[in-house]
């Protein structure tokens, strides 16, 4: 009885841990990793490819930036600091270009306005060193399990507002109006959802992709900034408050 029990709970045991390998590992993933650290760039590439993937590695920024351009892959993990581009540069560059892979940025700046700036020049995740390579794996999964953005229309407009998702491109009246890239973001969300309310809530997940409150004032400053460039100079307002509930975008009432 004591030999079956324990058959029993060894094979329990091992299909456990097999199941818990093939969730760890998920699909195979082509990724780009940008590091100028050799030792972490090592741990990071061989920990990748004994799980299956395929990773091209870049030493600098510059060629890393070539590499990124050029498309391709599933996901993008980008030091911060690196010689010739920095982390951001790259991130805000391809972005600008249409780039739409997810990218996680390392880093040993751990600070709340870091971790802030990171988000807004267009990344998708944020890790700080040192980190464990299971979490790291575990993010990596996780972005690339979020759904592609399909196509629907090129061109977004609202009144005499136009937003060419493609040429990354915002005009209105004709006038071109320059936005930063998480003001893009949170701009295409509002036309999209032309005449609906949006809450905080739904802007947290869908523009910056916070899945919790950072308990910051980042949509605010956003929704300011973006009316300054959008509304002031143009004398009728398309972007709304909507008192208790949210915000919400279109022509007046």
């Amino acid at each position: 009885m004591r030999h079956a029990l324990l058959r029993y709970l060894t094979k329990t045991f091992a299909a456990c841990t097999l199941t818990r390998s093939a969730a760890t590992m998920g699909p195979p993933m082509k990724i780009l990793l940008i590091e100028d650290d050799p030792h972490t760039a090592a741990y990071v590439a061989n920990g990748l490819r004994e799980h299956g993937h395929v990773v091209d590695h870049s030493a600098s920024g510059r060629d890393g930036l070539f590499l990124a351009s050029a498309g391709g892959y599933d996901v993008m993990v980008i030091d911060r600091m690196l010689p010739g581009l920095d982390g951001l540069a790259i991130v805000k560059t391809i972005r600008a270009a249409g780039t739409r892979a997810p990218v996680l940025l390392l880093t040993t700046l751990g600070g709340v306005n870091d971790r802030v700036e990171g988000l807004e020049a267009g990344a998708d995740d944020y890790l700080t060193k040192p980190f464990a390579f299971a979490e790291l794996l575990a993010r990596l999964n996780a972005l690339a399990r979020r759904p592609p953005i399909v196509d629907e229309a090129t061109v977004l407009r609202v009144a005499d507002l136009e937003l060419d998702r493609l040429k990354r491109t915002v005009t209105r009246r004709g006038k071109r109006i320059e936005l930063q890239p998480q003001e893009f973001r949170l701009l295409e969300y509002l036309m999209r959802n032309t005449g609906q309310v949006v809450t905080r809530t739904m802007l947290l997940e869908h523009v910056w992709e916070f899945h919790f409150d950072p308990h910051t004032s980042i949509v605010e400053t956003h929704i300011s900034r973006l009316r300054a460039k959008v509304d002031r100079e143009f004398g009728e307002e398309l972007i709304h408050t909507v008192r208790g509930s949210g915000y919400s975008l279109g022509v007046a009432q």
